[in-house]
Protein backbone atom coordinates (compact mmCIF):
# COMPACT_ATOMS: atom_id res chain seq x y z
CA UNK A 1 0.00 0.00 0.00
CA UNK A 2 2.63 2.14 0.74
CA UNK A 3 4.27 1.96 -2.58
CA UNK A 4 0.78 2.63 -4.44
CA UNK A 5 0.32 5.27 -2.03
CA UNK A 6 3.75 6.72 -3.29
CA UNK A 7 3.16 6.40 -6.93
CA UNK A 8 -0.19 8.02 -6.33
CA UNK A 9 0.68 10.93 -4.66
CA UNK A 10 3.12 12.19 -7.61
CA UNK A 11 2.48 15.17 -8.87
CA UNK A 12 2.58 13.81 -12.31
CA UNK A 13 2.51 10.07 -13.21
CA UNK A 14 5.70 7.82 -13.96
CA UNK A 15 4.35 7.91 -17.48
CA UNK A 16 4.13 11.16 -18.09
CA UNK A 17 0.66 12.29 -19.66
CA UNK A 18 1.87 13.95 -22.60
CA UNK A 19 2.40 9.77 -23.28
CA UNK A 20 -0.49 8.92 -22.56
CA UNK A 21 -2.74 8.76 -25.65
CA UNK A 22 0.09 6.83 -27.07
CA UNK A 23 0.00 4.34 -24.39
CA UNK A 24 -3.63 3.86 -24.08
CA UNK A 25 -3.41 3.46 -28.39
CA UNK A 26 -0.79 0.44 -27.69
CA UNK A 27 -2.52 -1.27 -25.40
CA UNK A 28 -2.62 -4.74 -27.71
CA UNK A 29 1.02 -4.59 -29.25
CA UNK A 30 3.96 -5.45 -26.98
CA UNK A 31 6.28 -3.52 -29.59
CA UNK A 32 4.70 -0.79 -29.83
CA UNK A 33 3.84 -0.49 -25.77
CA UNK A 34 8.23 -1.08 -25.68
CA UNK A 35 8.79 1.61 -27.90
CA UNK A 36 6.48 4.05 -25.47
CA UNK A 37 8.36 3.26 -23.15
CA UNK A 38 11.95 3.69 -24.42
CA UNK A 39 11.03 7.42 -25.41
CA UNK A 40 9.73 8.45 -21.91
CA UNK A 41 12.48 10.83 -20.15
CA UNK A 42 15.43 8.91 -19.05
CA UNK A 43 14.34 9.69 -15.15
CA UNK A 44 10.61 8.62 -15.90
CA UNK A 45 12.28 5.35 -17.94
CA UNK A 46 14.28 4.15 -15.39
CA UNK A 47 11.89 4.54 -12.77
CA UNK A 48 8.96 2.40 -14.81
CA UNK A 49 11.52 -0.07 -15.84
CA UNK A 50 12.66 -0.50 -12.56
CA UNK A 51 9.34 -0.49 -10.80
CA UNK A 52 8.10 -3.06 -13.87
CA UNK A 53 11.87 -5.26 -12.64
CA UNK A 54 9.98 -5.36 -9.41
CA UNK A 55 6.37 -6.44 -10.60
CA UNK A 56 8.18 -9.19 -12.66
CA UNK A 57 9.18 -10.70 -9.61
CA UNK A 58 5.81 -11.06 -8.08
CA UNK A 59 4.55 -12.37 -11.11
CA UNK A 60 6.93 -15.79 -10.94
CA UNK A 61 4.68 -18.79 -10.42
CA UNK A 62 6.49 -18.99 -7.13
CA UNK A 63 5.04 -15.85 -5.79
CA UNK A 64 1.82 -16.00 -7.66
CA UNK A 65 1.53 -19.53 -5.72
CA UNK A 66 1.49 -17.49 -2.36
CA UNK A 67 0.52 -14.02 -3.01
CA UNK A 68 -2.46 -15.09 -5.52
CA UNK A 69 -1.56 -11.91 -7.45
CA UNK A 70 -1.03 -13.10 -11.33
CA UNK A 71 -0.22 -10.20 -14.03
CA UNK A 72 -3.67 -9.52 -14.33
CA UNK A 73 -4.13 -8.63 -10.36
CA UNK A 74 -0.71 -6.78 -10.34
CA UNK A 75 -1.87 -4.67 -13.16
CA UNK A 76 -5.05 -4.20 -12.16
CA UNK A 77 -4.09 -2.87 -8.99
CA UNK A 78 -0.87 -0.93 -9.73
CA UNK A 79 -1.93 0.55 -13.36
CA UNK A 80 -4.07 3.87 -12.10
CA UNK A 81 -0.76 4.76 -9.99
CA UNK A 82 1.05 4.66 -13.45
CA UNK A 83 -1.82 6.20 -15.89
CA UNK A 84 -3.93 9.10 -15.14
CA UNK A 85 -6.84 9.54 -17.50
CA UNK A 86 -7.91 13.51 -17.46
CA UNK A 87 -11.23 12.87 -18.72
CA UNK A 88 -14.25 13.31 -16.34
CA UNK A 89 -16.95 11.38 -18.56
CA UNK A 90 -17.41 8.03 -16.81
CA UNK A 91 -17.57 6.07 -20.04
CA UNK A 92 -14.14 7.32 -21.68
CA UNK A 93 -12.62 6.79 -17.83
CA UNK A 94 -14.18 2.95 -17.99
CA UNK A 95 -12.96 2.20 -21.15
CA UNK A 96 -9.67 3.44 -20.96
CA UNK A 97 -9.31 1.64 -17.41
CA UNK A 98 -9.12 -1.51 -19.30
CA UNK A 99 -6.68 -0.08 -21.97
CA UNK A 100 -4.16 1.26 -18.93
CA UNK A 101 -5.11 -2.57 -17.13
CA UNK A 102 -3.79 -4.26 -20.79
CA UNK A 103 -0.49 -1.52 -21.22
CA UNK A 104 0.77 -2.33 -17.91
CA UNK A 105 0.15 -6.11 -18.68
CA UNK A 106 1.64 -5.96 -21.24
CA UNK A 107 4.97 -4.54 -19.67
CA UNK A 108 4.93 -6.78 -16.94
CA UNK A 109 5.10 -9.53 -19.66
CA UNK A 110 6.98 -8.50 -22.24
CA UNK A 111 9.61 -5.34 -21.54
CA UNK A 112 12.91 -6.46 -20.67
CA UNK A 113 14.27 -4.96 -17.65
CA UNK A 114 17.31 -6.46 -16.84
CA UNK A 115 19.73 -4.10 -17.29
CA UNK A 116 18.29 -2.27 -13.68
CA UNK A 117 19.07 -5.19 -11.44
CA UNK A 118 22.47 -3.14 -10.99
CA UNK A 119 20.99 0.50 -10.85
CA UNK A 120 20.74 0.43 -7.24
Amino acid sequence: SLLKLWYRELEEPVIPQSFYKQCISHYEDPDAAISVVQSLPELNRLVLCYFINFLQVFAQPVNVSRTKMDVNNLAMVMAPNCLRCQSDDPRIIFENTRKEMSFLRILIVHLDTSFVKGLI
